[in-house]
């Protein structure tokens, strides 16, 4: 009987250990590329200095380039999730997006090709009752993640920048979408 506890607990151990493990894979499909989180970052500037508010979204999904059937991602974001770094910015920030009234943003990508030793792809990206659309957008490929920027103005989503203490502080007009797929 003890036997049989101790071969138990030790596969237990076993099995505990090894399950939290990444699986080894010696096969890697270069026409395969895995996410599992994408996070989101607006940049932009202000009269008072930089500012950098940014969303982590857990998401896992399977990229076949060269494929007709899945070379695509897409994933809401919640935009309270928003994180500018102190409460007066996320509140002018979730204020400026109409949180409550647009509580979701999408992000599609599709299309994605390899060019050299990087990628390309089509980004739509909804926010508010927008959608901005850009082809042709440049992905970096690193060990990492697969990264891309966008040049937006909030005048582009029929919004108006924040200000505050009656116009002494100003956020400019351009801000950078910079989003990374983290890759598994």
């Amino acid at each position: 009987m003890k036997q049989k506890i101790k071969f138990t607990v030790v596969g237990l151990a076993l099995f505990l250990l090894l399950g939290s493990a990444k699986p080894i894979s010696l096969f890697v499909d270069p026409n395969t590329i895995i996410i599992n989180q994408i996070k989101i970052e607006i940049l932009g500037n202000s009269t008072v200095g930089k500012y950098k508010c940014n969303c982590p979204h857990t998401y896992r999904d399977t990229i076949y380039l060269n494929s007709t059937t899945k070379n695509s991602l897409k994933s809401e974001i919640a935009t309270a999730n928003f994180d500018c770094g102190n409460r007066i910015m996320n509140k002018d920030l979730k204020t400026t997006i109409k949180v409550t009234k647009f509580p979701k943003s999408t992000v599609t990508i599709t299309n994605i090709k390899p060019s050299g030793s990087n990628y390309t792809c089509s980004l739509n990206f909804r926010i508010t009752d927008k959608t901005l659309s850009y082809q042709n957008l440049n992905l970096t490929n690193t060990k990492e993640a697969l990264e891309g920027t966008v040049s937006v103005k909030f005048t582009d989503l029929g919004l108006e920048p924040p200000t505050k203490m009656g116009g002494v502080i100003k956020v400019k007009n351009e801000f950078i979408i910079h989003f990374v797929l983290y890759k598994l």
